[in-house]
């Protein structure tokens, strides 16, 4: 008898939350990333993030609000979601580019 082993999946890469201002958005973010403002966040995060249990990593420019999305979304019930710091290190972490628009 032969037993078929499957190759575990990897785990789904965590959407990557730029709580920052427009303004800050657009004079460079990581590449692929959500806006989503931190003023915004309870109106707005839902509909930008419908799934729940997705694992997401919310930054900013230091840390410091991406960490008060983080108590928001908890509250929220987004279970999956972690503070990644700041925009810099999102970037190095992920491998990622900084985009700007």
């Amino acid at each position: 008898m032969t037993l078929l082993h499957e190759s575990p999946q990897p785990p789904p890469a965590p959407t990557l939350v730029d709580v920052r201002s427009r303004s800050e958005f657009e004079s460079g973010h990581v590449d692929g990333a959500v806006h989503l403002p931190l003023e915004r966040l309870a109106q707005d995060a839902l509909l930008l993030l419908p799934d729940k249990t997705a694992p997401m990593v919310l930054y900013c420019l230091s840390g410091a609000r991406s960490g008060m999305a983080l108590q928001w979304m908890r509250q929220l019930g987004y279970t999956q979601a972690v503070n990644g710091g700041s925009v810099g290190a999102v970037a190095l972490q992920t491998g990622r580019g900084i985009r700007r628009l």
